[in-house]
């Protein structure tokens, strides 16, 4: 019988929800239960694609091509399965259904009303990600904060749900409890109104993950308790930590899982988070350091830095890390800086590799050129995702190949070496200006040819299926419209480009990468979606094991 965990926020977005829903998925799937998770996000966008990342964090793409909110990408990092379009839930989707379903005479000529169509449809969608993945449980995290407008419609199909099924629903409230400074004692007062106003939309959470700078005391303990209406038992401390992955055995120190089980009435099948024990381990104990830089655009905002523009990436690269037993030592670097200062460029030096992650648009684009071009010259190793292909390619083609004005058709439409050029399949798209889920969207198939640095990567790792030939062939996740032009590959190779993975159903370049350098290579998609923690891509298991020897 499947059953269903709810969980919202509370105080302030930002606390956690994602990392601790994952976490929950992590422990019960240690314990024997299939598992699965739905993220809804109150915006009326239909999906994330269309989103400003400076503004909203990184665009998460699944296997099925669904651009989504980045805490899917937590979810399939923890519980280390694919999710699709089906566990992803926005306003935009709901709405743009039952419409449709009302202009198709699907209500049978009823009044079709926000309320209960509106949550009828959520919960209709709850439950088939649920069917679909075969779950156990199916955990639903409700983003944003109890208490906001367009949150109310999502928790009234919660408490639908409870109410249809009582003992099949349980509701878990990650609220904020601050240390001001000028006090120095933990206040527990707005975690107590988000536990009311979470009441007056008739839900009464059963677990409370009580999140902070330090550690829950027994006397915040008891009081949230007794304030808000659960057992002392049931409320989780979650203090601040230095890696998310400690985040499933925190919570385990306070035996959540069993909680949770016992609450609908159910044992532990198996206990199995050694590997993940061994994974916690190895992050708290890593002796020596590989430095990283991240030349990117989209983590500057205002006197702060938005990590989670990369966040994939980021996680990816920490992977690989752990994977050979480093700490991770990670610095953001402007490409813009580069642009309007070179000489700043030689900083490049200080780093074992440098990562020239995905984006669009012309901001900062020669900054990323030029960071290519003095990794290419100075040995540095080198990894460019999606966009850093093209910068790379372009680089190459400038510099190697004397094409002074190559560029991208993004940002030259009708230049002399359009060596990066719109995929026939865009133009029309574009020109028609439809932008929303039209790219090159999820995975695809890239073979890798034998003899190269992305086929002895991937073969080391055992990932992809080997033809006779000895090429692998792999699937990829993908997010472009522009590809390398094929028109100029015969130059780019003549002069040494080597194009090491080819998409064998539409002839693409996949992978590029250069001969005599200790690592130089980009890809056109993006292999930070598919990492995992117990299971790093093999690009960036290379790339650190060689950034490790060049340090």
């Amino acid at each position: 019988m499947p059953r269903f965990i709810f969980v919202a926020g509370g105080v302030m977005s930002g606390i956690g929800k994602g990392v601790t829903t994952a976490s929950i998925g992590r422990i019960l799937k240690s314990k024997g239960y299939r598992v699965t998770a739905v993220k809804i996000d109150p915006y009326v966008n239909v999906d994330a694609g269309t989103m400003n990342p400076i503004e909203h964090g990184e665009v998460f793409v699944t296997a099925d091509g669904t651009e989504c909110d980045q805490d899917v990408g937590n979810y399939e990092r923890f519980i280390d399965q694919d999710l699709s379009t089906q566990n992803y839930i926005t306003t935009g989707r709901v709405y743009e259904a039952v419409i449709r379903r009302e202009r198709n005479l699907e209500y049978g000529g009823k009044c079709v009303e926000v309320v209960p169509h509106i949550p009828d449809e959520v919960i209709s969608r709850i439950q088939s990600a649920s069917k679909k993945d075969k779950a156990d449980f199916t955990l639903i995290e409700i983003g944003g904060t109890v208490g906001e407008y367009q949150n109310l419609l999502f928790l009234e199909a919660a408490r639908m749900m409870k109410l249809r099924a009582p003992n099949d629903v349980l509701f878990v409230l990650v609220s904020y409890l601050p240390v001001p400074k000028m006090i120095g004692e933990m206040k527990t007062k707005p975690t107590q109104y988000a536990v009311r106003t979470l009441n007056s939309a008739g839900i009464q959470p059963d677990i409370i993950i009580a999140r902070s700078e330090v550690p829950l005391d027994q006397p915040r303990k008891k009081k949230i308790s007794i304030f808000c209406n659960v057992q002392e038992q049931d409320v989780i401390s979650a203090p601040d930590i230095e890696s998310i992955y400690e985040i499933p055995i925190n919570f385990e120190k306070d035996h959540l899982g069993k909680i949770i089980l016992n609450k609908f009435g159910l044992r532990a099948k198996k206990e199995n988070l050694q590997d993940w024990k061994e994974l916690v381990a190895i992050i708290e104990t890593a002796k020596k350091k590989v430095s990283i830089g991240i030349v990117g655009k989209y983590f500057e905002t205002g006197n702060f830095t938005l990590a989670d523009s990369y966040i994939s990436v980021i996680e990816a690269v920490k992977h690989a890390s752990w994977f050979h037993k480093a700490k991770l030592e990670l610095t953001w670097l402007s490409s813009e800086v580069y642009e309007r200062n070179p000489a700043k460029l030689k900083e490049l030096k200080n780093f074992d590799g440098i990562i020239v992650p995905g984006g669009f648009g012309s901001r900062g684009v020669e900054g990323k050129i030029k960071t290519a071009e003095y990794c290419r010259k100075n040995k540095i190793p080198y990894l460019g995702l999606c966009y850093g292909l093209h910068m790379a390619v372009i680089e190459f083609a400038r510099n190697i190949c004397g094409m002074r004005d190559a560029n991208t058709t993004e940002i030259v439409k009708h230049g002399q070496y359009p060596v990066i050029d719109t995929m026939p399949d865009q133009k029309a798209l574009l020109e028609e200006k439809r932008y929303g889920a039209t790219m090159r969207l999820g995975e695809y198939p890239c073979l890798i040819k034998k003899g190269t640095l992305a086929h002895s990567a991937y073969s080391r790792a055992g990932w992809g299926k080997e033809n006779k030939k000895g090429d692998i062939l792999v699937q990829e996740r993908h997010r472009h419209r522009y590809e390398l032009n094929n028109e100029f590959r015969a130059d780019l190779e003549k002069k040494g480009l080597v194009l090491s993975g080819i998409n064998p159903e539409r002839d693409l370049v996949e992978i590029v990468e250069l001969r005599h350098h200790p690592f130089f290579v980009a890809s056109q998609f993006h292999p930070e979606f598919k990492s995992r923690p117990l299971n790093p891509h093999p690009l960036f298991r290379e790339f650190v094991q060689t950034a490790l020897r060049q340090r």
